[in-house]
């Protein structure tokens, strides 16, 4: 039973590849049409070749039936043929003759009631009925009033060939008082045959190559896509480092690199999401042991009952959790993907909001901030570029010595908007500018690591670039958005 599924599930397979239904898709139609085609030029060419020799023996018959005079033809009764009388032998010879010159198989001549006068080729005595015409009673009716016929179907004579008859009244006096049959070879049908054996033959040979066609056009389309489909599943199973290999077809070949790019979208999140998973362990290892550390104090000295110092205890616990807090947030907002909400967006008030929430922190520092921002309008998030320029401005800040400045300047032109925040502090070590922007690298002791990468991060989002410009004494980040590029309707 497993085997007979098994083997049922293979079929199924295969005649659900594109290899089978191409081959389908081109021999199907193409066999209806030669099928179609083949027979119905067979009956058309058998049709008019049929009437073609119907027209010629009808037209050999009406020839005889003019040279023989219908009452001499009359006066022949049985036992002529054996005695061999004049009126006969004259009939017999000038059918004899028709005979020779056309070539037929058998002229004969009947009265209207069907009997024999004269059966040249047949050998039928004189008088008696034959049995032939029953067969063609009504183009003998046709015949016997004044019109030419032929008989509609071929028959086989005792040789096993096929043949037809034509006819012609004989008259006498105007008016009908027999016929002429002439019977001919169908000879015609032989060739008819081998022209429709060869019409199979070449048919079956075009359906071969269509066969091999459709087989070479499957296979070159089944091979890149099948690469495309061991990519994927290698995709599916997590192997994000092996590149989609690139496909010369046009068609395929775009599907190939917008595979490739999201292959390389995932690696990069998956890299990155190792990264931050790696980081945010590594930061919650130190607040979570001095909280473990200081509840353990706190608990002893309790305990003691050294309540003095149970409430420093309490802040240095309260600080780690602060901080535990801080790192969960910034993982959170780094991590978490919002779609953008675009608003007309001022730059001046952008610039100078951002400053504001560090205001407090830089007058404790001793550090000015100070914002020349040029008009334009944004068209951009403003809470997400707050974030970013508030991550800015505190690095600039936390970089400054006492009595330092940090200068926050906004500037458009080439459809861009351009913000420079720059302080004179130590600057960044050309060690580290390459790394910067990567999550959770930090060279304070109690940074996160995540602000400038989310900065960054936010850039990109509004089509932007956040970029880094250091030297001892001078340090600037450069933060490029693209201005509003048309008008924005007021929301109903």
């Amino acid at each position: 039973m497993a085997d007979g599924a098994q083997h049922t599930s293979r079929w199924r397979d295969a005649l659900g590849s594109l290899s089978a239904r191409l081959l389908v898709a081109f021999l199907v139609p193409t066999l209806l049409f030669v099928a179609v085609a083949g027979t119905a030029v067979y009956h058309l060419a058998r049709a008019i070749l049929e009437e073609e020799l119907g027209a010629g023996l009808s037209a050999i018959a009406a020839a005889t039936a003019s040279q023989v005079n219908g009452e001499r033809m009359l006066t022949v009764e049985p036992g002529d043929d054996v005695t061999g009388t004049r009126t006969w032998r004259n009939l017999v010879r000038a059918l004899e003759g028709v005979r020779e010159a056309s070539g037929v198989r058998r002229v004969y001549a009947v009265d209207t009631q069907g009997r024999v006068r004269v059966d040249v080729g047949g050998g039928l005595p004189v008088g008696v009925e034959m049995p032939e015409l029953a067969r063609d009673r009504l183009e003998l009716a046709r015949v016997f009033a004044g019109e030419r016929a032929a008989s509609q179907v071929l028959f086989t004579g005792t040789d096993g060939h096929l043949y037809k008859t034509g006819y012609a009244p004989v008259r006498q006096d105007g008016r009908v008082v027999g016929a002429v049959g002439v019977e001919g070879s169908a000879a015609f049908f032989g060739p008819l045959q081998s022209l429709s054996r060869t019409f199979v033959i070449m048919g079956a040979g075009a359906l071969a190559a269509l066969a091999a066609i459709a087989l070479l056009t499957a296979r070159g389309l089944a091979r890149p896509l099948r690469r495309l489909m061991d990519s994927a599943l290698r995709i599916g199973r997590g192997d994000l480092t092996t590149p989609v290999p690139s496909e010369p077809t046009l068609e395929i070949g775009v599907l190939a690199r917008e595979l490739e790019v999201m292959r390389g979208a995932l690696e990069s999140r998956d890299r990155q999401l190792k990264m931050m998973l790696a980081g945010v362990a590594h930061e919650v290892r130190n607040p979570i042991g001095g909280i473990a550390l200081f509840s353990g104090i706190l608990q002893e000295d309790l305990q003691a009952g050294a309540h003095s110092e149970a409430g420093e205890h309490v802040k240095r616990i309260q600080r780690e959790v602060a901080y535990l807090q801080r790192i969960v947030e910034d993982f959170l907002a780094f991590a978490r993907e919002q779609p953008l909400a675009r608003s007309p967006v001022e730059a001046p008030a952008l610039l100078s909001g951002a400053c504001e929430l560090l205001a407090v922190e830089a007058s404790a520092r001793g550090v000015a901030v100070e914002v020349d921002a040029a008009p334009a309008r944004l068209e951009a998030d403003g809470s997400l570029l707050t974030a970013a320029l508030v991550n800015l401005v505190k690095n600039a800040v936390q970089a400054s010595s006492a009595g330092g400045r940090v200068r926050v300047s906004g500037t458009a032109g080439d459809g861009r908007y351009t913000i420079q925040v720059r302080d004179a502090g130590p600057g960044v070590p050309e060690s580290e500018r390459e790394r910067i922007f990567e999550p959770f690298f930090t060279t304070r002791e109690k940074g996160t690591g995540l602000g400038l990468p989310l900065a960054r991060k936010i850039a990109l989002a509004h089509g932007g670039e956040l970029r880094l410009a250091s030297a001892p004494g001078d340090t600037t980040f450069i933060l490029t958005l693209p201005l509003e590029s048309t008008p924005l309707s007021s929301p109903r």
